[in-house]
């Protein structure tokens, strides 16, 4: 068994081993069941881990899981992978949301018709979905900001971002609101945010533009893995490697040979497998009714389970880097 296998089974065999200890054995499905992940993006490195988790699910429930997605950063495209997925009626969803609103009306459609649909990482918060498993974003920006604000305490701090997703602008306001809370001589805000547009080239030439009109910037927060590989290189570029204090979000081996090399001090890992896992979990419960908190939880017009799980982050520097060197060869 080499060392991701062995990983990868013994963060399955953790989990189990929880369920065990309260009582519960492996459970197998009574018929065929099939549960789909989508996403959108989906030839990155990040859902991998995310599905991963729920492979490890499916295998503990004796069902089957499926990866679909939508290969660009397309609103449009994921609502029809989403709506075609829904279409082979299958047992549940777990679907990570591009844009909130435009996909509420299909998950609304989804669990009205009876389909469990629990969503993962970036949410559609108005949404029926039963639940959301995520990082608690902005506390994620809270992490960051202090990283960057007791290595730059005073000076400029920018931020690399897409404004308009959801998940990256909550992170983005706890980087901010924190930064103006506990570190008054840190300037920032909307005149230092870079759109990345979730590209790492659109990453580059956006920063080294704001470099060249604010060379007082000693800090920067790339609030996805595209976002810090293309920022580190712009730092790069302009020779500001050792002066401009650099924390990512994410991982794959791009980000932690930034890491190591040193042109990047850190970033911050979210819970991708948890995700995964307990996401498979979550709609297995709804659709096969585990539900015991009251007799009739549709009667009662609540969530069978809880509306929001935060799965959490770490951050990875050099000291721990090597930890996530064996998940980026999924």
């Amino acid at each position: 068994m080499n060392r991701r296998e062995f990983l990868k089974r013994s963060s399955f065999t953790a989990a189990a081993g929880m369920l065990a200890s309260h009582g519960v054995s492996l459970a197998r499905a009574q018929d065929s069941q099939t549960y789909y992940m989508v996403s959108f993006l989906s030839g990155i490195s990040f859902w991998k881990d995310a599905f991963r988790g729920m492979q490890d699910a499916a295998e503990y429930l004796g069902v089957e899981a499926i990866y679909q997605g939508e290969e660009e950063y397309d609103v449009t495209g994921e609502v029809r992978v989403l709506e075609e997925v829904i279409g082979t009626e299958p047992d549940g969803v777990v679907v990570t949301v591009i844009q909130a609103d435009a996909l509420q009306p299909t998950i609304d459609a989804a669990i009205d018709s009876g389909l469990p649909v629990v969503t993962f990482d970036s949410d559609s918060p108005l949404s029926k979905r039963h639940s959301f498993l995520g990082t608690g974003n902005y506390f994620a920006g809270v992490i960051a900001a202090r990283y960057v604000g007791p290595l730059v305490q005073s000076g400029k701090a920018a931020v690399v971002t897409v404004p308009t997703q959801n998940n990256l602008a909550q992170r983005t306001q706890g980087f901010l609101d924190t930064l103006a809370a506990e570190y008054p001589d840190v300037v920032s805000g909307d005149a230092f945010i870079v759109d990345n547009q979730n590209t790492s080239e659109a990453a580059a030439s956006g920063l080294a533009a704001l470099l060249q009109a604010e060379p007082d910037i000693a800090g920067v927060f790339s609030s996805n893995a595209q976002a810090a590989i293309g920022a580190a290189q712009a730092i790069r570029e302009a020779g500001l490697s050792d002066q401009i204090h650099h924390i990512g979000f994410d991982f794959d081996a791009g980000t932690l040979d930034l890491i190591d090399s040193g042109e990047l001090g850190a970033t911050l890992a979210q819970g991708t497998w948890q995700m995964g896992f307990w996401g498979l979990l979550f709609a297995y419960i709804v659709r096969n009714q585990n539900i015991k908190s009251v007799e009739d939880y549709v009667g009662a017009g609540i969530s069978p389970l809880p509306p929001n799980v935060d799965t959490g982050v770490v951050v990875i520097n050099q000291e721990n880097s090597q930890f996530w060197r064996p998940l980026t060869e999924l």
